[in-house]
């Protein structure tokens, strides 16, 4: 696996995350050969990293981008076996680097994918679904659960599917640091985060044989972040209570689709289904080939 790291200069704790990355690993400038230095590229052995201008929820023009520069510079995958091998054109996945932002102000550390169950509102199209990749989110939590001990301030859970980017075509995971700027500058809680990517890259497993879909619970889903990192399973998208109400037979199947890896479950937050529990329910038993699972 060799992901595409993002990063925007609007974004304070991306910009420190991408800095410390950026030193830890030796990085080296890649040039993009044009005349703009707007969007910067750094590579090593074992990732590349973007920085870019503007929002990274509405960075739907990558795959276009990186094609564009890759027929323009012949760009290869980096060979970590080869010291004088190029960056990377040809990336696996992206990973976006974030802050975190929520009314409570509480320190937490999270992830997620992308994509919107109903309208567009923060970026990406209306009723479209990024693709995920199980095992690295499952990765990076494990990795990032085994740290706590050096964060013991912050709260370590997933967030339910949401915003964009929602067209890409590779896996997209947003790593997030949250939720003040007090916490976008620690640099306890950077360092947890990157070195839990780190060794989500550099030692990645797969979890493909037992993945699955979410549905019900809160944003910050409580049980599926349990579930992550307590069983052998991998989570594609999750749809929270308050999106259950659009999730139909097109989105049930679009969760499914867009996993990188196969999915072979439904889970379902057994409480956490509110008025949508019966149809729900009756949704996740009429898919073929599915294994329903209550937590």
């Amino acid at each position: 696996m060799y992901p595409l790291l993002i990063a925007s200069r609007d974004d304070i704790c991306a910009m420190n995350m991408a800095s410390y990355l950026i030193t830890q690993c030796s990085m080296e400038v890649y040039n993009d050969g044009s005349n703009s230095s707007s969007r910067k590229i750094y590579s090593c052995p074992y990732f590349a990293l973007m920085l870019i201008d503007g929002s990274v929820l509405e960075a739907e023009w990558i795959d276009q981008w990186l094609s564009s520069n890759s027929s323009n510079s012949n760009s290869k995958k980096h060979d970590s076996n080869d010291t004088n091998a190029t960056m990377v054109i040809d990336v696996d996945c992206y990973i976006f680097l974030s802050r975190h932002r929520s009314k409570s102000n509480k320190p937490t550390l999270t992830c997620h994918s992308t994509g919107n169950f109903s309208h567009a509102v923060m970026g990406g199209n209306a009723r479209e679904l990024a693709y995920t990749y199980p095992s690295l989110q499952k990765c990076y939590m494990l990795n990032l659960y085994s740290n706590r001990g050096k964060v013991p301030n912050y709260d370590i859970v997933i967030e339910a599917t949401h915003h964009g980017p929602t067209s890409l075509a590779k896996p997209v995971l947003f790593i997030e640091i949250g939720s003040s700027e007090r916490e976008w500058s620690d640099m306890d809680a950077i360092s947890v985060t990157c070195e839990s990517l780190l060794s989500s890259i550099v030692n990645f497993k797969e979890y493909g044989r037992k993945v699955g879909i979410a549905l019900g619970g809160t944003h910050y889903p409580e049980k599926f972040t349990n579930l992550l990192i307590d069983s052998d399973i991998a989570l594609a998208s999750v749809a929270s209570k308050h999106n259950l109400k659009h999730v139909d037979e097109l989105m049930l199947r679009q969760m499914i689709a867009k996993s990188i890896e196969p999915v072979r479950y439904i889970i379902l937050d057994w409480k956490g289904l509110g008025s949508e529990k019966d149809r729900i329910v009756n949704l996740a038993n009429s898919v073929e080939g599915m294994e329903v699972i209550r937590v």
